[in-house]
């Protein structure tokens, strides 16, 4: 077992959809959907600390397998408290190479709240 595979938590990707709302118009609504392990690490940087001071929420790195590619605003559950979000980078760009041993594809992340936005 590595400290990788250690250091993930079960999560769950978010889904939104809509369902009309009876009056004419629309609702949106969150489910769970597809489960997935991640490592959630909080920028703790001097830039990132500076970001937070200056009203920026508070920005993570979220590793997963290369098989999951988190894209720009998919939102991510953390099961053991329920903490949301939402990925500010896009999968496709920090992968490891193929001929590389180690399975990792991270995203950037900042803390969230669900919205009907």
């Amino acid at each position: 077992m590595s400290l990788l595979s250690l250091a993930m938590t079960p999560c769950v990707i978010m889904d939104r959809t809509t369902a009309p709302d009876g009056y004419g118009g629309y609702t949106k609504q969150w489910s769970e959907g597809a489960p997935i392990d991640a490592a959630i690490v909080k920028d703790e940087s001097t830039e990132g600390l500076t970001a937070q001071a200056a009203g920026v929420t508070a920005l993570y790195t979220i590793t997963t397998k290369k098989a999951v590619n988190l894209q720009y605003h998919d939102v991510i559950k953390r099961l053991s408290d329920g903490k949301i979000f939402r990925i500010k980078t896009d999968g496709d760009d920090n992968a490891t190479p193929n001929v590389a041993t180690l399975n990792m594809r991270n995203v950037r992340a900042e803390e969230w709240e669900l919205t009907d936005e």
